[in-house]
């Protein structure tokens, strides 16, 4: 399992009625979690913290 980095964010509503929402990273977080812009996180709740994880998409070949 990989180290946590624990940081401070402010989640931005995208005020679509969807309960998206949009978090800055600072880059150094990026790439611990081997993530870019456009990537899509789990949220989830662990010992009163929230743990943010990537969703890797799995593409079956033919």
């Amino acid at each position: 399992m990989s180290e946590a980095i624990q940081t401070t964010v402010v989640c931005q509503d995208l005020g679509d009625g969807s309960g998206d929402v949009i978090i800055d990273l600072h880059p150094d977080v990026l790439k611990a979690l081997n993530i870019g812009l456009g990537d899509s996180l789990r949220i989830e709740l662990a010992d009163g913290s929230l743990v943010l994880k990537p969703i890797r998409e799995v593409h079956a070949k033919s």
